[in-house]
């Protein structure tokens, strides 16, 4: 992670609870098949603190092989589109006309879009397998402390698990975006036709200074 993060998360980092989550972890790569690979487990946060300007908020990784990298909902090249991906790119299509070409989102993270699982590891072909080892105690710090940031941001949380963090975040300065997952399950229950990628483009240019809108496009 970025050296900012570590700073911020420092005394998150040195909680009892972490130090076990890390050796349990770690004990895991070691016995079992688990995703993403184990040096991309905070890629997310290589992007510094203080230039988070959009947090879209996953569940956990992609449990199917060679698919999670680190990035919430991104995939890297050469890897078949997952299904909630597709209907997040089906979303910028209807907001902007056209739809991202590439999966990876590596573009997006450049411009400031944190892609965070709350959950950052899982067992193969075992969706929600490490959802007690402990990893929502660390991503909750990681929201708070976004939350706290005096820079403003957008929060873009989609489905039930998502929701239920909206307690962590300022909602007086920041601005929070809800609706349901992408997934083919519940895609249809409000997330296509959410106009959340202009409206957090709008909200990002209305900013006192504003700032550069993210070009969803491009990816």
């Amino acid at each position: 992670m970025h050296s900012s993060w570590k700073e911020v998360l420092s005394e998150e980092m040195e909680k009892p609870y972490f130090s076990h989550l890390m050796e349990k972890v770690g004990y895991l790569y070691q016995t079992d098949l688990i995703y993403p690979p184990q040096d991309k487990i905070f890629r997310a946060l290589e992007i510094p603190y203080h230039e988070v300007k959009v947090l879209i908020l996953g569940q956990d990784p992609y449990h199917g092989a060679g698919q999670a990298n680190g990035l919430a909902f991104a995939v890297n090249t050469g890897i078949p589109t997952p299904s909630s991906l597709k209907n997040i790119f089906k979303e910028i299509k209807k907001e902007y006309g056209t739809a991202p070409l590439k999966a990876d989102l590596i573009n997006w993270a450049d411009q400031g879009v944190l892609l965070l699982n709350s959950i950052l590891t899982v067992r193969d072909k075992s969706p929600a397998s490490h959802q007690k080892l402990g990893w929502q105690s660390f991503t909750d710090a990681i929201i708070s402390a976004l939350s706290k940031r005096e820079r403003p941001l957008v929060f873009m949380l989609w489905g039930n698990q998502a929701k239920k963090k909206k307690d962590l975040i300022d909602g007086s300065r920041h601005l929070i975006l809800e609706t349901s997952h992408p997934s083919p399950l519940s895609v249809h229950q409000g997330f296509l036709g959410c106009n959340h990628f202009k409206l957090a483009n709008g909200w990002i240019r209305n900013l006192n200074p504003p700032q550069e809108p993210i070009d969803w496009i491009n990816s």
